[in-house]
């Protein structure tokens, strides 16, 4: 399980970046708990599709794009390469500023120095990769749980009702054409297709069963 479970971490890095942040925080200004059931149905979505992907990574051996390759023309290929790419950059372009902007409130450096920290800081996280991914996986592990620690600290200072909590989580409600949009947002802030090529490439070449019964088996460990 813990092959597995490491690389979920590394995956897990797409969730909670600072996209979803500007999308799920404006939500919250603006109409308070009312969208909190999106936030619910896109993270079961995403645990749903991310499921699918590891386990399409461990029953085949290979990622999902070359899957795709595999029973896809070569047009809708390229297309979905395209969308990859689109659509790392894109994500990368606001962690990279996210992280900047972070500096910037938390130390007060300028916009600057605070970016080009960043670059080294990604470079030197990248770097753990020469010494092998359990070394990568376990720094990027250990800033997923600084960020859970952190996450949850805020919610016991910031002691919400919880009534009105459960409501917004449970009751699907939309109030005009801006909660439309903020709903579209956090959905596409969470199903990111990056995210489930990813997975799909990480669980690959971790443990792979000879035989049907062991691809079976592994699947549903997982």
């Amino acid at each position: 399980m813990l092959p597995f479970l490491s690389s979920a971490f590394i995956a897990a890095v797409a969730y909670i970046d600072p996209g979803n942040y500007a999308t799920n925080i404006q939500s919250g200004s603006k109409y308070g708990y009312m969208l909190l059931w999106v936030v619910v149905v896109s993270n079961l979505m995403a645990i749903l599709i991310q499921t699918m992907s590891a386990k399409l990574g461990i029953a085949t051996g290979k990622n999902l794009p070359e899957v795709s390759r595999e029973h896809y023309p070569v047009w809708a290929s390229i297309l979905f390469w395209i969308q990859g790419e689109v659509m790392v950059m894109a994500t990368d372009l606001a962690e990279f500023i996210g992280a900047a902007v972070g500096l910037n409130l938390v130390f007060g450096l300028p916009m600057l120095p605070s970016a080009i920290i960043t670059a080294i800081a990604a470079l030197l996280i990248l770097a753990f990769q020469m010494k092998g991914y359990r070394q990568l996986e376990a720094v990027i592990a250990t800033m997923v749980f600084v960020v859970v620690i952190a996450f949850s600290c805020e919610v016991i200072f910031a002691s919400p009702a919880l009534a009105p909590v459960v409501k917004g989580m449970v009751v699907p409600r939309i109030q005009g054409v801006s909660s439309i949009l903020l709903a579209a947002g956090i959905l596409g802030a969470t199903v990111m297709p990056h995210a489930i090529y990813l997975h799909s490439g990480l669980t690959c070449r971790r443990v792979i069963g000879q035989t049907p019964a062991e691809k079976k088996k592994k699947n549903l460990s997982l």
